[in-house]
């Protein structure tokens, strides 16, 4: 299994949006961003990602897992365009605040640190099992 991180802003698309969805899950389309649908690309079912409030709350909040592999984004009709559908697994007991990340010497080399930028990213399984440590899970 692989970790993964997605970003979201809540005010576009939040945690508790996610939840609603349910076991159907969502297509987690609209990312125009190379790298990003790289990522999703290499993803499989079951994988898990954490579900990362950006520009609103910055910490992560819930993990999801994804329900469906890469498939063509029905956002755009450019073929370049691909995503996965993931569903909430579980709410963060302790939401992870980047500050937080950021002053943890054991995630200094996350992605998240080094590329906050970028939408959907790895997770290595060092970083996964400290965030959940921090988080209360």
């Amino acid at each position: 299994m692989a970790y993964w991180l997605f970003k979201s802003e809540p005010d576009a698309w939040s945690w508790d949006q996610q939840v609603a969805k349910g076991d159907e899950g969502e297509e987690w389309g609209g990312v125009r961003n190379y790298q990003a649908r790289n990522n999703m690309r290499l993803m499989k079912l079951g994988d898990q990602g954490f579900f990362y409030h950006s520009r609103q709350g910055l910490e992560i909040v819930g993990i999801v897992e994804v329900c469906a592999e890469a498939h063509s984004d029905s956002t755009t009709d450019d073929e370049r365009w691909e995503c996965v559908d993931i569903k909430a697994v579980k709410s963060v007991p302790n939401p992870v605040s980047m500050k937080a990340i950021k002053a943890n010497p054991e995630l200094e080399e996350m992605v998240l640190v080094k590329n906050s930028r970028l939408s959907v990213q790895p997770v290595t399984e060092a970083e996964w099992k400290e965030i959940c440590r921090m988080g209360g899970l």
